[in-house]
């Protein structure tokens, strides 16, 4: 059992996601993944597509597929707002890969109407679900 703990708040705009104790989270930041653990300095950072790995006090970690977003740290309360977080087990793996084929081929279309930056974001988030839904 871990002692050194902290509130964590997982929220997405439907649901709130995990809200309870946690001994540290791992979060793919935009400018690489950190960890946050007991005690640590205040922070604000935007997260990219990937995993976002939660340590129980109990030391189980659990794993969501998250879709960016941000995360605060202050006074050992982290609070993490993505645009959607799913265990892999709930992955619909045949919309992903539906989600993964539509963005490839809206980039390799090299349409100059073409939101790359969203097509990129889309690509990536399929890709984050797949992976963590072990079928890419």
């Amino acid at each position: 059992m871990y002692e050194r703990s902290f509130q964590l708040e997982i929220i997405a705009p439907t649901r709130v996601v995990f809200e309870g104790e946690a001994s540290s989270v791992s979060a793919p930041g935009t400018l690489g993944g950190f960890q946050v653990l007991f005690n640590h300095a205040p922070l604000l950072s935007s997260l990219d597509a990937g995993p976002l790995k939660v340590k129980s006090t109990a030391g189980v970690d659990t794993v969501y597929a998250t879709g960016g977003g941000y995360l605060e740290v202050r006074d050992n309360k982290v609070v993490v707002l993505v645009e959607s977080a799913e265990l892999p087990r709930d992955i619909d793996v045949e919309r992903a890969r539906a989600a993964r084929e539509r963005a490839e081929g809206r980039l390799k279309s090299h349409d100059p109407s073409l939101d790359m930056v969203r097509a990129e974001l889309a690509l990536a988030r399929a890709l984050n679900r797949l992976r963590l839904a072990g079928r890419r």
